[in-house]
């Protein structure tokens, strides 16, 4: 069965437009309270949010929803996605919620959901929420003396604070190094500078002012001209950029050179491997890795195994086959000894900590491995499906030479976002003029066929 509303990620649209809507949201507390009301006790529902204006409409639309099936609600504010795991685990709640479109601008909106056990949700769980809400919803309302409470947890802030604190080595300290975090105008730009500072950094707070229109604008992890700039401008020894909602993490060195997942899951993983920390036997990254990083960890008898794209299917594999590092390319850090998802404040700690441990630059301890020439480019389609215009002979032949031209010199990859309307096209390997040639003739018949 298709799902029809959950993405790679949740539920994720333009806000107020379906099915980023309050009718959407108050149907999908509904549906979710009911599938996760097992038991006869006192069932509740986490909600947290990002900063987006679009968080006023979908939390208390949600909030009723879990209400009128007789779900208790517990209200912790901005905070990031993993805070909102963490939470439902530790108030020993029944589901979580986190409103947030992570690294999209703040016209779009999303609902990411977690199981009690604090991971997001499996296939089935959101094929069976889908179920309710589109057949015989009000059936599922209580009593009016059966409906849920809200409240709001005051302290929700410093739970978190102290819980990423405690993933630092014990001993440690940051004191003599002085940071630039880049929190994107988003969930963690409370939490985030108090963590360093409390840990002893000289801390440069950037992207902490957010107005509910600026998350993730010209700042953040996708944006991160600026965290290089600040560095620069501070002369500080390292930057640190989260996304709007701090599970993905990217950092740049002393000079502001920027350091992906790829080089943190290297550093992470032969890091753990040396001290006996990595399970499994390897990590877990999706076929988006670089090729160099896959080379690195088998010259140091560590594994690599690829999934699809999303960090849900990461996670998956690290679960089934009892891995503990895995994240992906673009910043999402998955370290399962520490939390059920991925976690840039948690992420970045574990650099800091090797870096602090070294004695030496940034530069010298955070680039471990020369990727290959990798170019991705994103193609936005409005006029056909994107399935449609993928399976057009125009695109499949574009492909079909593509392939030929880099037979035995690099890969290719072609797929289309699960939460935007974007073909994403990307080419690897070793000669950077044909990794080049060969996206642009793809992406050339994809606009062509896309009109």
């Amino acid at each position: 069965m298709t799902r029809k509303l959950f993405g790679t990620d949740g539920v994720r649209g333009t806000a107020n437009s379906e099915p980023m809507t309050a009718e959407t949201a108050l149907k999908l507390g509904m549906a979710a309270g009911r599938h996760f009301t097992r038991g006869a006790h006192r069932h509740v529902a986490v909600i947290g949010k990002d900063t987006r204006l679009s968080g006023y409409l979908l939390e208390p639309a949600l909030t009723a929803g879990f209400i009128s099936v007789g779900m208790d609600v517990v209200l912790v504010g901005p905070l990031p996605t993993p805070a909102v795991a963490m939470l439902t685990r530790s108030l020993r709640a029944d589901l979580g919620v986190m409103i947030s479109a992570s690294h999209n601008p703040y016209q779009d909106n999303g609902i990411k959901l977690f199981g009690p056990d604090g991971f997001k949700l499996s296939d089935e769980d959101e094929l069976s929420i889908e179920d309710k809400m589109f057949n015989g919803l009000a059936e599922y309302r209580v009593g009016s003396d059966h409906l849920g409470r809200a409240k709001r947890l005051d302290d929700a802030v410093g739970r978190y604070i102290e819980y990423v604190k405690a993933t630092f080595p014990r001993g440690l300290r940051l004191d003599g190094l002085k940071i630039v975090i880049d929190c994107a105008n988003g969930a963690a730009y409370k939490v985030a500078p108090t963590v360093l500072w409390e840990l002893g950094a000289e801390v440069v707070p950037v992207g902490v002012s957010p107005d509910g229109f600026n998350i993730n604008r010209d700042c953040g992890s996708l944006a991160t001209g600026t965290l290089s700039e600040q560095v620069a401008a501070h002369g500080a020894d390292l930057g640190i950029a989260l996304d709007g909602d701090a599970d993905r993490v990217v950092l740049c060195d002393e000079h502001g050179s920027l350091i992906d997942g790829d080089q943190l899951m290297a550093l992470i993983g032969d890091l753990w491997h040396r001290s006996g920390q990595l399970k499994g036997g390897g990590i877990v990254a999706t076929v988006m890795s670089n090729l160099g990083l896959e080379r690195f960890l088998a010259a140091r008898g560590i594994g690599l195994v690829r999934t699809n794209v999303g960090d849900r299917y990461v996670l998956e594999r690290m679960r089934r086959d009892g891995f503990n590092v895995g994240g992906e390319q673009s910043g999402h850090i998955i370290l399962s000894d520490h939390s059920t998802t991925g976690d840039g404040l948690v992420a970045a700690l574990q650099v800091l900590a090797a870096l602090i441990q070294s004695g030496r630059p940034a530069s010298e301890v955070l680039r471990l491995f020369t990727p290959l020439p990798q170019l991705l480019k994103n193609v936005r389609v409005s006029g056909r499906p994107v399935a449609e215009v993928l399976a057009d002979a125009a695109v499949t032949s574009a492909i079909e030479a593509a392939e030929g031209r880099l037979s035995g010199k690099g890969r290719l990859l072609i797929r289309k976002s699960g939460t935007e309307p974007l073909i994403r096209v990307m080419a690897e390997g070793e000669d950077q003029a044909l990794v080049g040639a060969v996206v642009d003739d793809i992406i050339d018949a994809i606009r062509r066929v896309a009109g």
